[in-house]
């Protein structure tokens, strides 16, 4: 029996109706709370300016009478962890310092409050901050592992709406929070919920959608509902200044997905491979009548579904580890250098987002422009994935991304606008790679590794990601180191791309003899002969990213 069984059955859908429609963009908006619950914390957890609380009775005295100066991104301010000993006093040349023993004062001129200033997570206490980053993104890490096994067992439908809930209500009960380790344990939860939430969402759009749907779906509009959710972080933000009450309002939004309960159908292809072909044959039935089609009667044959689901039993009873994709060099080193390139791309993303507030100039604008640039990037990412080479768009653009990061340390500090752009159009870069990577990575592996080649390549994305915040935490006292780490580490993944063999209009890999040789490696006499019409190549992206 073809392999294509279930496309071959509803191909009488067509690709777009009423009810592709009604999945591709509700399925796309879910994704919305998925952009803002990690990238809030650029204005949840940022640091107000703050000195030490002055003894009782300097209130009222200047602050140079009480406080030392100290130097932090080549300015001179009073310092932010020490107090002079027996101040105030006109002459402070002799007097010791001590720390803030009274605690600090925050400026409330952009912030009301934030986790900072709540918990005072300054001075000796400031490597709080970067790790409630982290944390979230060690949830993340541990979604990725579990959601698949979980919606494999369960549905897609069911875990997609249970873990949207523990996002929303853990982010909720987040607002509540008494101290920064309850804030921070919570965080995992979150994280654990988000990357669920968004793995499960990709994964039933793909199996409900068919083709150019599918390929519109997973490669831009996902993405743009990502972004969509980033930028309504700027904007709550700019009319919310506390902290709790910003939460809040990010967070009640996912409460008006539950209704999508309803609405939304079980994927049709996991309810055949369970051999539930009744409940399969209902959705596609239903799916018809919103399509004003008629379909074939019956939709999946029984005898038919016993063969598909043996086949498909008989794959998966086919044992592969983690071994077989390292087992030879060629599939060894495109392993290393794919998790290399994950692992810089995802860190330098998020590093650029999460130090958003160390850029000079108004930062929530320059947090909307960072989110803009995003959508723009998930479009451009598309048109190449059609059109474009792997190889060349991946190395090309980390090369570009990275030699902009660090121009930015040639551009004198008081030309501000000039080094915002600069760091904008070096996220739109990476930003675009980041999409096409997970697609390229896909046609790479053969059908037989392929989940775990994109797993484990997933894997180091988390570590990357669990990386960024301390990025951000370097760029509160030195503004360029940020971009001159994250430019050189871009430079050598591009170098390293072009290790990777092309796949572009070349048949998708079966088996791991199947794959194309490293670039080091490939014989002259091999030359690909395999060129598809732009539809093939839309089929052969659809069968790689599902």
């Amino acid at each position: 029996m073809s392999s294509n069984y279930y496309e071959e059955r509803i191909a009488f859908l067509g690709e777009w109706g009423p009810f592709q429609w009604t999945v591709f963009l509700l399925l796309s908006i879910s994704a919305i709370p998925n952009g803002h619950v990690g990238l809030s914390m650029v204005f949840l957890a940022d640091t107000p300016p703050h000195h030490c609380r002055l003894p009782e009775g300097a209130e009222e005295m200047p602050l140079n009478m009480s406080l030392p100066l100290e130097q932090v991104n080549e300015q001179i301010t009073f310092s932010r962890c020490q107090r002079y000993i027996g101040a105030p006093v006109n002459d402070t040349s002799d007097l010791q310092t001590e720390g803030c023993i009274d605690g600090w004062e925050y400026s409330k001129e952009q912030y009301s409050s934030t986790i900072v200033s709540e918990w005072d997570l300054v001075c000796q206490n400031d490597w709080k901050v970067p790790l409630s980053t982290s944390l979230f993104f060690l949830g993340v890490l541990i979604g990725s592992f579990i959601s698949g096994q979980i919606s494999d067992r369960y549905g897609r439908k069911k875990v997609f709406f249970v873990s949207l809930i523990m996002q929303t209500v853990f982010s909720l009960i987040q607002v509540g929070s008494n101290s920064w380790e309850m804030f921070a344990v919570l965080y995992v939860l979150v994280g654990l919920g988000q990357t669920s939430n968004f793995l499960c969402a990709f994964v039933l759009g793909s199996e409900l959608l068919r083709k150019q749907a599918r390929l519109a779906y997973s490669c831009c509009a996902i993405n743009v509902g990502f972004a969509i959710g980033y930028l309504m972080v700027p904007l709550f933000g700019y009319l919310i200044r506390d902290w709790q009450m910003l939460l809040l309002a990010l967070s009640l939004p996912g409460l008006l997905y539950i209704p999508l309960w309803w609405v939304i159908p079980e994927s049709p292809r996991w309810l055949l491979s369970q051999g539930r072909i009744e409940e399969a044959e209902a959705i596609i039935i239903k799916a018809a009548k919103r399509n004003r089609i008629t379909p074939p009667v019956p939709v999946f044959k029984p005898e038919d579904v016993k063969k598909y689901v043996l086949e498909i039993s008989e794959e998966k009873d086919r044992k592969y580890t983690y071994l077989d994709i390292v087992n030879n060099f060629n599939i060894g080193i495109i392993t290393i250098v794919t998790n290399l390139v994950w692992l810089v791309i995802s860190m330098t993303y998020y590093g650029l987002n999460l130090n958003t507030p160390n850029l000079n100039g108004d930062p929530y604008l320059n947090s909307f422009y960072s989110a803009a640039t995003e959508v723009i990037a998930y479009i451009a990412s598309w048109v190449i994935l059609i059109y474009g080479y792997r190889r060349a768009a991946s190395a090309s653009l980390l090369f570009t991304s990275g030699s902009i990061l660090l121009l930015v340390q040639l551009i004198p500090s008081d030309l501000t606008t000039a080094i915002n752009v600069l760091v904008l159009l070096g996220k739109l870069c990476i930003t675009s790679v980041f999409a096409v990577v997970y697609v390229y990575t896909s046609e790479l592996y053969p059908t037989v590794v392929r989940n775990m080649g994109v797993s484990m390549n997933a894997m180091s994305s988390r570590i990357g990601s669990l990386i960024s915040p301390y990025f951000a935490y370097i760029g509160s006292s030195n503004k360029i180191l940020p971009f001159i780490l994250m430019g050189s580490f871009s430079l050598i993944a591009g170098a390293m791309s072009f290790v990777l063999p092309e796949t572009r209009g070349m048949p998708l890999p079966e088996k791991i003899s199947d794959m194309q040789q490293i670039r080091c490696c490939k014989k002259h006499s091999e030359v690909a002969t395999y060129f598809g019409s732009k539809e093939k190549r839309k089929e052969d992206i659809q069968v790689a990213v599902f």
